[in-house]
């Protein structure tokens, strides 16, 4: 999925986003705002992640 697309619908996805990841607060995911690669930089601060591993993650909650 684009960022355009995520973008569109961030609101439902972060909703998503923070139910699985429970670290990610409102701050975060205001900050991220649907940007994979500031999803990727507060995966890899908060839980350790590798960018591929935080990119799979990010992905399989837009499905």
């Amino acid at each position: 999925m684009n960022n355009d697309i995520v973008q569109g619908k961030w609101k439902q996805v972060s909703g998503t986003l923070k139910a699985n990841w429970g670290k990610l607060t409102d701050d975060d995911l205001l900050e991220i705002d649907g940007n994979l690669e500031k999803f990727q930089g507060k995966m890899q601060e908060k839980y350790g992640m590798a960018k591929d591993e935080a990119k799979k993650e990010f992905e399989k909650s837009h499905l």
